[in-house]
């Protein structure tokens, strides 16, 4: 299996049908399921729910264009894991050192909620990605959903992995770490604050070394 769906995938009707509409109404915007994006010997992925309309679907690349973006990045720059500057479009030149960013849902969502069928349709993508990183040591899942589709991607029943934020389980194949996700919402509301991201990114250093 692939990691990446065919650009007009249509495993998920209703999302099919949503990235039409948007292409119909901004046709000049990437409006496909969004590729994985960093580096291919990455020892870190970090797994997010879905694109977001203006974000990724415009940019085309994972949490690019949007308020989550502004604090993934610069979080990762803070801890060595890109080069460039990032300035929310897909041609910046930003590159990622030892990390790949990818989501649970390959395309945007209506209301940004992936329903049930399609987070279970979209995870062979996420587990064939999974498979594909030779060196892969930790997932860092951002939010509930990223975190229950990785340990089903793993084959790991969720009762034994509960999510929780600064949270980290030994899975077979790999550490999973969790955190809130860094929505505009969480960090509005006070659910995440920077120094907490980053308190989880300092675990993820200490255990790469």
């Amino acid at each position: 299996m692939t990691p990446h769906p065919e650009k007009d995938c249509q495993i998920c009707p209703r999302l099919a049908a949503y990235r039409a509409d948007n292409r119909a109404a901004e046709p000049d915007w990437f409006n496909a399921p969004v590729p994985c994006f960093g580096d291919p010997e990455a020892e870190l992925l970090i797994v997010g729910l879905a694109p977001g309309v203006t974000g990724a679907n415009r940019t085309g690349r994972p949490f690019t264009g949007d308020w989550a973006g502004d604090l993934l990045y610069a979080t990762l720059d803070k801890f060595g894991f890109s080069n460039g500057a990032y300035d929310k479009h897909s041609g910046d030149g930003l590159t990622l050192k030892n990390c790949m960013i990818t989501n649970a849902v390959r395309c945007v969502p209506p209301q940004n909620k992936p329903v049930g069928a399609e987070i279970n349709n979209c995870r062979r993508f996420l587990a064939a990605r999974l498979a594909s990183l030779p060196r892969l040591k930790i997932v860092l899942s951002l939010g509930k959903i990223s975190h229950d589709s990785v340990l089903r991607a793993a084959g790991v029943k969720l009762k034994d992995a509960p999510f929780g934020h600064a949270v980290s389980y030994r899975l077979p194949d790999f550490t999973l770490m969790s955190s809130y996700h860094c929505s505009r919402y969480n960090t509005n509301t006070g659910r995440l604050t920077t120094e907490m991201f980053e308190g989880v990114f300092a675990g993820i250093k200490e255990v790469l070394g």
